[in-house]
């Protein structure tokens, strides 16, 4: 079972995020005083702790959770395996479709300055917010079968 690790959040866009207790989704926006919410396709970013210790490893500080700019820190799912389109459950009533895979990085970013590398750009995805609600650390994380409700 696919479970939420952190969810973080940043009030400015190009910082790293900060971990908080908790979310709250809106439908068509994102995450409710994050600076990339908007109605637009890249409303909330996930990425595996997987991923995370990738790089991890090949550093000597540690990396705290949002680093990569992430909203949404998983484990136990291969994001960059799904498909676009593909529906996912984030807790009880969250619902968000998978709109991206990957996002272009600049080099001088600061994500890329702090750890050496960024895994967003190759292993981080992208999700708009059909169902809103409130998102925990701790929660399971479904994929929806395509033609279940």
């Amino acid at each position: 079972m696919a479970k939420i690790i952190a969810v973080c959040i940043s009030e400015h866009k190009g910082i790293q995020k900060h971990e908080v207790p908790e979310v709250t989704m809106r439908a068509d926006h994102g995450i409710v005083g994050d600076a990339h919410a908007g109605n637009w396709h890249r409303q909330v970013s996930l990425l595996g702790v997987e991923s995370v210790r990738k790089v991890q490893e090949k550093i000597s500080f540690p990396l705290k959770h949002g680093d990569f700019a992430e909203n949404v820190l998983t484990e136990g799912i291969c994001l960059y395996k799904l498909p676009v389109g593909t529906q996912l459950r984030l807790g009880s009533d969250v619902v968000g479709e998978v709109t991206q895979i990957g996002k272009e990085c600049h080099n001088d970013c600061a994500i890329r300055k702090a750890a050496g590398d960024c895994v967003m750009p190759r292993e981080g995805i992208f999700i708009k917010i059909l169902i809103g609600g409130t998102v925990r650390p701790g929660d399971d994380l479904k994929v929806i079968p395509q033609g279940a409700d």
